[in-house]
């Protein structure tokens, strides 16, 4: 592959190498530039050309193999993958303040968490119950003390995953980490702390359904409650997209 004027020139050093570098790369992939089974140039010539060091490429490409962009044969060199379709799914991670996005990913919850609270009102154990029930008294705690109960809320919907004895139920939400509780993401900076607190104390009101019928072992309840609680969740966020709330 012979060297192009746009995408190969000097990175300029006030961004992290490494993460422009990788952008660079990603653009030139997913804007066709570079082919799907084209080799990449070499490490020589994308140190000469880009202005950066071997650790700097070497860490680059070894994040584009991770997303799914590049594959290496031993010997041959860097090659860009010819399917796309087997890249690992990733949610944005550097979007603080999307509203959009924080309505998808409560959407996507809405399609396992549901089913998680059935089953963890089917298989909770006492202990299991407990912690849920002890994440609820963290809640409300964190609320009183003016915070933003973060920490509890996702104390809670983990409680429940584990309550499903499902690990993959687990896994999945450890996989969203912070994206499963948005507003600490989400900019409002047009709530004032009374408008917060009640909001919450709804959030409050919602989970204690959801405990109230995992403890019943009613598993349709249960199913009911949590779905309500990620649809009012998303109409909120929907109300802020549109700049209501």
């Amino acid at each position: 592959m012979t060297t192009r004027d746009t995408a190969f020139r000097p990175l300029e050093p006030p961004r992290n190498l490494k993460d422009e570098l990788i952008d660079r790369l990603t653009g030139e992939i997913k804007g066709g530039t570079l082919k799907p089974g084209e080799k990449l140039p070499t490490e020589q010539v994308m140190i000469a050309a880009f202005g950066v060091s071997r650790t700097v490429v070497r860490e680059a490409l070894a994040a584009l193999r991770a997303e799914g962009l590049i594959h290496t044969r031993q010997g041959a060199g860097a090659f860009v993958a010819t399917d796309m379709r087997s890249r690992p799914f990733r949610i944005p991670g550097d979007a603080p303040g999307n509203v959009s996005e924080a309505i998808r990913i409560n959407e996507l919850r809405l399609g396992i968490e549901v089913e998680s609270a059935g089953l963890a009102a089917e298989r909770r154990s006492a202990k299991e119950l407990a912690a849920i029930e002890r994440s609820l008294v963290r809640f409300d705690d964190a609320v009183e003390r003016g915070e933003d109960a973060v920490d509890a809320d996702v104390e809670f919907h983990r409680a429940i995953a584990t309550a499903t004895h499902n690990e993959n139920f687990v896994a999945f939400l450890a996989w969203l980490g912070w994206h499963i509780i948005p507003r600490r993401i989400v900019q409002q900076n047009n709530i004032d702390e009374e408008m917060r607190k009640t909001y919450l104390r709804r959030v409050s009101g919602e989970h204690q359904a959801i405990a109230r019928a995992i403890a019943q072992s009613d598993a349709t309840a249960a199913r009911r409650a949590m779905r309500r609680h990620l649809k009012r969740s998303i109409k909120r966020y929907q109300s802020i997209e549109d700049g209501k709330a």
